[in-house]
């Protein structure tokens, strides 16, 4: 019984804030999509949209969000450094953004080795971006080494995919 009050609880809780957004269907006159009203056509122009220089999709899409690494190495390439240099660009001309470096591995290797190679990787971003300029207060690191991979296969084309630093943008304060 005890069981059956605590699933009944948490069903209606998550039903309820799934009702928390009313404009989310398009309620405000436009079809939900920060489109042109009620035309179903997205306005390139749109805060928030790729074409938006400061928004974190332009980031992500246009600048480029990643840079890739060798196996078993930290070091930036000069393709790296020519990504890492827009993407300091943009944290400076974009002083409201703050930016979370995650590092990553490939399969290869044991976890805590990937885990202090991520790490590495994710250091080697950040001081890279504050030799550019970029405050220190505004970067922040994080590892997760072969944990979150983005393509699966035992394949060196899995594998190099997967050697990265991720640059994620966001809002706030970093603690």
């Amino acid at each position: 019984m005890n069981r059956l009050l605590i699933a009944a609880i948490l069903i209606s809780g998550l039903s309820l804030s799934a009702c928390t957004r009313p404009d989310r269907f398009g309620a405000d006159g436009t079809d939900g999509t920060n489109g042109l009203p009620g035309t179903g056509v997205v306005d390139p122009n749109a805060i928030g949209s790729a074409s938006d220089p400061a928004s974190p999709l332009y980031f992500s899409q246009t600048i480029g969000d990643r840079v890739l690494f060798v196996v078993d190495q930290s070091t930036l390439t000069p393709q790296a450094m020519a990504t890492l240099d827009g993407q300091a660009q943009w944290l400076l001309t974009n002083s409201s953004y703050l930016a979370v470096i995650e590092g990553h591995a490939d399969e290869q290797g044991t976890r805590e080795y990937n885990v202090a190679l991520g790490a590495r990787r994710a250091n080697a971003v950040r001081e890279y971006l504050i030799s550019k300029g970029v405050p220190a207060s505004r970067l922040r690191t994080i590892s997760y080494g072969k944990e979150r991979p983005i393509s699966l296969c035992s394949d060196e084309s899995c594998y190099s995919q997967n050697r990265r630093a991720v640059t994620v943008i966001s809002v706030g304060s970093i603690s």
